[in-house]
């Protein structure tokens, strides 16, 4: 799952970012109205943490345009502008939420979880596959009725490919899912999480497989055996 945080402070997107890639999400940054535009227009997001006072101008100015490009998408200003008439201005604009700074980043990652599931409405239906059971809803894998801990980015593969399982998912596709843009990916990176969560899932006798067309991409499956 991906999020866009916009915010030209460092410091703070970078605190942000950590936070989010502990919590499994992938996090992409960007410092200005313009360039989360391009982003939005590069990548689907599921929820936007959006600064108001920016280089090139006053964060509300993106509401119209994100509602408009990415319709479902759930924004969360988080800023320094934290008089009634600002939050009012910014919640009327069509902010889903508002956080002022400075901030519990503990609290921040609460209020994300909460604006996901007012997202979907009714909770997303559970994913089996072999003895694995995946909660979207979440975020917890279980193997067999016992819940399993994933590092960040195995239970990112993990929840794509089982999204798409029985179907085979292109290396490219898996890359922008998992990595953020600002990420330097090399070839071997993928090939190496990939080995790492199929081991995992055989020695934790999860019942499924992941196959490998070679330069194309990895299916994820029922286990014959």
């Amino acid at each position: 799952m991906r999020i866009l945080t916009v915010e030209d402070e460092r410091e703070v997107a970078n605190l942000i970012g950590r936070k989010l890639n502990r919590s499994g999400f992938v996090a992409d940054h960007v410092g200005s109205c313009d360039e989360a535009r391009a982003a939005l227009e590069e990548h689907r997001y599921s929820f936007v943490i959006l600064d108001r006072r920016l280089p090139d101008g006053d964060g509300i100015s993106l509401l119209p345009d994100m509602r408009r490009m990415q319709p479902g998408i759930r924004v969360l200003m988080l800023t320094a502008c934290d008089g009634t008439d600002e939050i009012i201005a910014g919640l009327d604009a069509g902010a889903d939420d508002y956080m002022t700074k400075p901030f519990d980043s503990d609290e921040l990652m609460s209020r994300i979880r909460a604006g996901l599931r007012r997202a979907g409405g009714d909770r997303i239906p559970e994913i089996a596959v072999g003895n694995l059971s995946f909660d979207p809803n979440l975020r917890d894998v279980s193997i067999n009725g016992q819940s399993i801990i994933l590092h960040g980015r195995e239970l990112m593969l993990l929840e794509v490919l089982l999204r798409h399982s029985g179907r085979m998912v292109s290396r490219q596709a898996l890359i922008e899912e998992i990595y953020g843009f600002a990420d330097d990916i090399q070839p071997s990176v993928l090939n190496l999480l990939v080995l790492r969560l199929r081991r995992r899932l055989a020695a934790l006798e999860a019942g499924v497989e992941i196959e490998v067309a070679r330069g194309v991409g990895y299916m994820l499956s029922k286990a014959n055996r």
